[in-house]
């Protein structure tokens, strides 16, 4: 059968291997590897015959993963790491080839042979990676961003170092064709931001049109492949081409369903890409080897971590983010094995370096989830040996803060809430990264914590134990899930408000923990609804029950029915009772000419006018003198019942 058993053989082999990884409490990704070893062609039991086939299918787990990974972070949220990544990541690859050569001259490796060591080493894994920080639910972290930053960096590196690696006895001769590839990068990123952005949204609306999801699965699987084959022929890396693309549906209104329709096909993939770097693995080579193998492993992992987490501190991030990117980037990638194919069919290394190389990447990657893990004890270390390190806090009590509200996010939402409670002189602080809102804040007097909230470090910091309340403003729903995970073990009884753009993601985050989710734009539709209603004459009662019906008809289902949130709902029927309306008085009003007195409308109906907008006046509590006039807008309270009776007695026609 061919390549049809061969992939009938891997998942199943995935699915065993999945499942004692699981029950070992070890992330899936091992168990892939032990799978892809165990029907490699080195093991001699059940094989697979089209090995290069599977490579190839894996390949569109790389783009998928990375199409996925485009879809779930735009530009905007990569923006505070774009330091870090554009101009760390270069200098972190020139000082890793740099240690590379080293490396290769200990081992006994030539010059160009230990140039090749060097920038093998230099890239780290994708996907391991993004599979590592979803599994342990940090996507969305600060660290996590870094890393995410400095891995795309990485992956456009590979271009050029696919075309310097092979002439590096004869630069001069490469450098042309390095710049094509330059301009041809910039020509494509240029027409997928032009062209791109404004095709794509289209295509997504028209296939959506036709209610076919299996229609709109196979146009985003298309965009996705499609866009990467093109970048492809090219010259570029169809991974880069997924990415872009993702990046470009990111920002239409369908990136949502996208990204789910695309979740099931980037698992299957990326299986087939985590089995073939298992095949990879020749335990006869590794054995014949070992010493070598494993002084180069151990020479990657303690080299690259070092490396990454000295750069990452000298461009100002601090805590638990060096050490975890540090130990997050420290194997070699996948990009790795398709740079050493280059350098095999090019004579610029031998056999023996290849296979040196593919068995250290593989044992790096197998090394990194477990490295990971290690992440929060080496901090827990750190801290106390190095107490002097400590999160940056302002205006802070010297008593601490108990009982308070923490704002995660100190953007305009943030301060603006922090100026209401501010007010209301109920405690509260902000936890902030962003330098210049810290000095906005800092100028305000408000209680600053200067970090990220997705670190249990700063929401320790902020004394989590001791809040009642955390309000996360933040619009990234990633962001926010990491957030209240973290809150959520620190603080299992904190309530939670959290802010996300779309009615899809609240019952995730309700699922999380979330006790309200605040939906911005759907408030501010609700807002420009009532004042048109109000400015039409729509009467009162009307644009109370249209409103209150249709953000029930939003907020309400799916949640929990329990006690709480039935007195809770009783709560909120109860303040519209005690809502201030606004009535307009048309002509012919039986109120235009009379007075406040003469009228006695609080012992006739029951309403109170508490205010009147006269032309540009607005007086506040009328005397009892004031005469109404034509297109007075009277700000009046009351219960439902003599809201209506007050409507009808202004305005005889209108039937509420």
């Amino acid at each position: 059968m061919g390549i049809a058993a061969d992939i009938a053989i891997i998942i199943v082999a995935a699915l065993i291997g999945g499942s004692i990884a699981q029950q070992l409490k070890q992330p899936l990704i091992l168990g892939y590897i032990l799978a892809g070893l165990l029907v490699g062609p080195h093991t001699g039991l059940i094989t697979i015959t089209e090995i290069h086939d599977i490579e190839l299918l894996a390949e569109i787990g790389v783009a998928l993963l990375l199409f996925a990974l485009g879809v779930e972070f735009s530009f905007s949220e990569l923006r505070p790491v774009r330091w870090v990544a554009l101009l760390g990541t270069p200098i972190q690859m020139a000082l890793t080839i740099v240690y590379g050569y080293i490396i290769g001259r200990i081992l006994g490796w030539d010059f160009s042979s230990s140039i090749w060591i060097g920038a093998l080493i230099s890239i780290s894994s994708t996907m391991v990676v993004l599979k590592t920080l979803a599994n342990r639910g940090l996507l969305g972290s600060l660290s996590s961003r870094v890393m995410i930053g400095m891995l795309i960096v990485q992956d456009l590196a590979i271009i050029p170092l696919m075309i310097i690696l092979p002439l590096l006895k004869d630069l001069s001769s490469g450098l042309p064709i390095l710049g094509l590839a330059v301009v041809k990068a910039i020509g494509f990123l240029l027409v997928m931001v032009i062209a791109g952005t404004r095709i794509i949204p289209q295509i997504m609306k028209f296939i959506a049109k036709g209610n076919s999801r299996e229609l709109f699965l196979l146009a985003t699987a298309a965009i996705a492949l499609g866009v990467g084959y093109a970048t492809f022929l090219v010259g570029l890396s169809f991974a880069f081409g997924a990415f872009v693309a993702g990046m470009v549906i990111s920002e239409s209104e369908y990136n949502h369903q996208a990204l789910s329709d695309i979740v099931p096909l980037r698992d299957v993939f990326g299986m087939l890409f985590f089995v073939s770097v298992g095949m990879l693995i020749d335990p006869a080579y590794l054995l014949n080897n070992l010493a070598e193998v494993l002084l180069l492993v151990l020479f990657v992992i303690i080299g690259k971590g070092l490396l990454f987490s000295m750069i990452v501190r000298l461009f100002g991030y601090y805590n638990i983010v060096p050490i975890a990117v540090g130990l997050g980037l420290s194997q070699i990638g996948e990009f790795s094995f398709v740079l050493a194919r280059v350098g095999l069919s090019t004579n610029s290394i031998d056999e023996n370096l290849y296979g040196l190389i593919l068995t250290a990447s593989v044992l790096t990657m197998i090394l990194t989830p477990f490295l990971a893990s290690l992440t929060a004890p080496i901090y827990k270390i750190r801290k106390r040996m190095f107490k002097h390190e400590s999160v940056q806090t302002i205006n802070i009590p010297e008593t601490g803060l108990h009982n308070h509200v923490i704002i995660a996010g100190g953007g305009r939402v943030g301060q603006n809430i922090a100026k209401a409670l501010h007010h209301l002189n109920v405690p509260f602080l902000v936890i902030e990264l962003d330098s210049h809102r810290i000095s906005d804040l800092k100028e305000m007097e408000h209680p600053v914590v200067f970090g990220d909230a997705s670190q249990p470090i700063v929401l320790e910091a902020a004394s989590i134990n001791h809040s009642q309340l955390l309000l996360i403003t933040t619009p990234a729903v990633i962001i926010t899930q990491t957030i209240t995970r973290l809150s959520r073990n620190l603080n299992p009884e904190l309530s939670i408000i959290a802010r996300c753009g779309e009615e899809e993601q609240m019952k995730i985050l309700h699922d999380l923990g979330v006790s309200e989710v605040v939906l911005p734009e759907f408030e501010a539709g609700l807002e420009f609804t009532r004042q048109a209603f109000q400015r039409l004459g729509v009467p009162p009662m009307k644009t109370l029950e249209f409103t209150n019906r249709i953000r029930h008809g939003v907020y309400d289902p799916g949640r929990e029915t329990g006690q709480d949130y039935r007195i809770l709902s009783r709560l909120q029927r109860a303040s519209d009772l005690l809502e201030l309306t606004w009535i307009l008085v048309t002509e012919n009003s039986p109120l235009i000419g009379n007075t406040v007195k003469t009228l006695d409308i609080r012992k006739n109906i029951g309403v109170s006018v508490v205010g009147v907008v006269h032309g540009r006046d607005v007086l506040p509590n009328p005397d009892l003198d004031y005469r109404f006039a034509y297109k007075d807008l009277l700000a009046v309270m009351g219960n439902p019942q003599q809201l209506v009776t007050f409507q009808q007695f202004i305005d005889p026609n209108d039937q509420v």
